[in-house]
């Protein structure tokens, strides 16, 4: 997964000038800060130098992750054609490439940012977009939401992980009274994220929510700890995010977890395709999460037919079956 030409374009033109030295340091910065969940009551990326570390070594990977899980949900619902969006905690503007790549149609997006410096960044870059109206707008995601006007499509990405339990469960609840078609979470594919997505998902289907994805039903969810459901995207690393990582491996997987919770129903609710597939001459292992709520270690062989042909097609995160 790359980022798209315009965005590409964008954020080379903001890095230009920009010291790789800078950069390394101020992106190990930001790493230290997201890996330890940090919160102090500071925004992780404060300045114009962690914002562009940001749109440098992060955005490539939350862009593929937010595309893949706007891309599962969009098979899922093959007639959901959002024309309004709300993004809540926005960073550099990340889903509005992700939504508008999804959904050439979309027409408009609010992004809600509390961060002077990737707000400003994300500015520059989505001047670049095609779409007619993007509203970028200084706010706190905590108080407010309040304000926003019900979209299409809701999402909050890379988010839940800086609020308390307390703020979560309330940013949830409001995010969901603003939806009119899906809401889509994603999180980091830690243990921690899949906890807080678990947490999200029981809330929103108290409040009579359909999932869309990637759970194919609304029962308990049969993973078990230390396993945990989470899902992962390649991403291609540029000259400059290789060197400002210090990275040799022209490439890194960025796992993550998702949710997509709707109003409509799921006209089918195949299996989830929960780990990389084991193929073998004449047979494919899969690990699947089922409709009935059960997770299963099936054996697809040869003799199955277009189920086999199916299952060696199929990819870690793909749905398998009707």
């Amino acid at each position: 997964m790359e980022l798209p030409p315009r965005l590409r374009q964008a954020v080379d033109s903001a890095l230009e000038g920009v010291a790789i030295s800078d950069l390394s340091a101020a992106s190990k910065a930001l790493s230290l800060r997201y890996r330890n969940e940090v919160r102090d009551g500071r925004l992780h990326i404060s300045d114009a130098k962690l914002a562009l570390a940001y749109i440098a070594t992060r955005m490539p990977a939350t862009y593929a992750a937010i595309h893949a899980s706007l891309t599962a949900l969009a098979e899922r619902a093959p007639d959901f054609a959002p024309r309004t969006a709300l993004d809540v905690g926005a960073g550099p503007g990340t889903v509005l490439w992700a939504a508008s790549a999804v959904w050439p149609d979309l027409q408009s997006i609010t992004l809600l940012e509390a961060s002077p410096a990737i707000r400003a960044v994300g500015e520059k870059l989505t001047a670049a977009s095609h779409l007619a109206h993007v509203d970028w707008r200084n706010s706190d995601v905590t108080r407010d939401s309040d304000r926003m006007a019900p979209s299409d499509l809701v999402t909050l990405a890379y988010v839940l992980d800086e609020l308390s339990q307390d703020q979560r469960d309330r940013l949830v609840d409001r995010l969901w009274s603003l939806t009119s078609g899906v809401l889509v979470i994603v999180e980091p594919g830690t243990t921690a994220g899949w906890r807080r997505i678990l947490q999200a998902r029981a809330q929103l289907i108290a409040r009579s929510a359909n999932i869309l994805a990637p759970c194919p039903h609304t029962l308990a969810c049969p993973i078990v700890e230390p396993d945990w459901c989470h899902f992962a995207a390649r991403v291609a690393r540029s000259r400059v995010h290789r060197l400002a990582k210090e990275a040799e491996v022209p490439w890194e997987d960025e796992k993550y977890i998702y949710l997509a919770a709707s109003r409509m129903q799921a006209a089918s609710r195949p299996a989830r395709v929960l780990t990389p597939p084991e193929a073998a001459k004449g047979r494919v292992r899969l690990k699947l999460c089922r409709p009935d709520g059960i997770a299963e270690s099936r054996l697809v062989t040869r003799r199955e037919g277009d189920a086999f042909k199916s299952a060696r097609r199929s990819d870690w995160g793909d749905t398998f079956g009707s």
